[in-house]
């Protein structure tokens, strides 16, 4: 674009530098800010001898998820299987117009605090962003990411009543490593007290039973051995028949497997069912050494492997949404079909939102 004009020049001189080098294009995607009108499409496709409906105008869209449907619009997908000499079929895209359309317009919003050790680098956790967005879609509200750099929590006068200020849940991600745990501990002890939903993932269900260990049985030293090797209360640990294994990947626990559902808890309420499949990754589990005591003490088991031997989802009792999960609900979750423990999560963050707005 120059003066307000768009130039056709750049687009020549590049389809040009294809074909002096044997390479005729068949389709040529023309990106803009504004769509391109149709002499625009005619003049570049009889300068670059493509076809007219070879030629796609893909503009900028307030959201990735309309740019299948302006390619659509466009044509594009008949053109393509047309080229191929493959029938062309009706698309049925009602379902995905109305992601489209809860996306560009929420009936209402919500903020949710993400506390992780990666926060400098967005794609560590590009999975979780996607599926609170799933989330968000399934109860028709937008989600406004907070990132909390887990460290930054520790920080003595760290002040958690400003910095959790107006989030409506909190989610604990996975990760490995020691730094930035006690951050990690803190908010959960934040969201548990406070009575703020709180989702924690792989790493981020461990914390939330290493916190209850320690805040409310007392159990100061309470840790996982993946941190803490000397501890007296490991209440998270290494299977035991993975210990006398030395390479690292030896002892991850890798892709989907079952999990049983306990009647009467948040889980079967979001699944929806006793028996479930979700993928896996991770090295520790919760110690079953204090499982009994843990479970007195009011911590909810609420589901297991179908043996009953490993912890798959815990929740806090007495509040209104604390469930940690061991596997990674994330990687199954989907724009059409968000995953239910992420439009469960959604769901109670909006209750609070509008208990405190009442």
């Amino acid at each position: 674009v120059s003066g307000g004009e768009i130039k056709t020049k750049p687009t020549q001189h590049a389809v040009k530098e294809l074909q002096e080098i044997g390479i005729q294009p068949d389709l040529v995607i023309l990106r803009s800010k504004e769509p391109l009108d149709d002499g625009i499409r005619r003049k570049i496709s009889s300068f670059i001898n493509v076809e007219f409906e070879g030629v796609i105008s893909g503009y900028d869209v307030a959201t990735i998820y309309e740019v299948p449907l302006v390619y659509y619009k466009a044509g594009l997908d008949a053109w393509i299987l047309k080229k191929m000499n493959v029938e062309s079929r009706h698309a049925e895209l009602s379902a995905w117009k109305q992601v489209v359309e809860k996306v560009k317009k929420p009936a209402s919003r919500v903020r949710i605090g993400v506390v992780g050790k990666y926060m400098e680098l967005h794609d560590a956790y590009k999975s979780v962003w996607e599926a609170l967005g799933h989330g968000g879609i399934a109860n028709n509200a937008g989600v406004e990411l907070v990132k909390i750099d887990s460290g930054s929590l520790e920080a003595p006068g760290a002040g958690l009543d400003e910095i959790f200020a107006g989030i409506d849940g909190i989610l604990v991600p996975g990760g490995f490593g020691e730094r930035g745990i006690e951050g990690m501990v803190i908010a959960a002890r934040w969201a548990r007290e406070h009575k703020v939903p709180y989702f924690g993932i792989c790493l981020g269900m461990q914390i939330m039973v290493i916190e209850y260990a320690r805040n409310v049985l007392g159990w100061t030293d309470a840790h996982s051995t993946e941190f803490s090797k000397t501890t007296k209360h490991p209440v998270v640990s290494l299977l035991e028949e993975q210990r006398k294994v030395k390479n690292l990947g030896g002892t991850m626990r890798l892709g989907a497997s079952e999990s049983h559902i306990k009647p009467d808890t948040g889980m079967r309420h979001a699944y929806g069912a006793e028996t479930i499949m979700e993928r896996h990754r991770h090295r520790y589990e919760v110690s079953n050494l204090f499982r009994a005591e843990m479970e007195a003490a009011g911590l909810r088991v609420t589901a297991t492997t179908p043996d009953g031997e490993l912890v798959e989802s815990c929740e806090w009792p007495d509040h209104p949404w604390g469930l940690g999960v061991q596997f990674h609900p994330e990687l199954k979750s989907k724009p059409t079909k968000a995953s239910p423990l992420f439009a469960a999560f959604i769901a109670e963050c909006l209750k609070k939102r509008f208990r405190l707005l009442e």
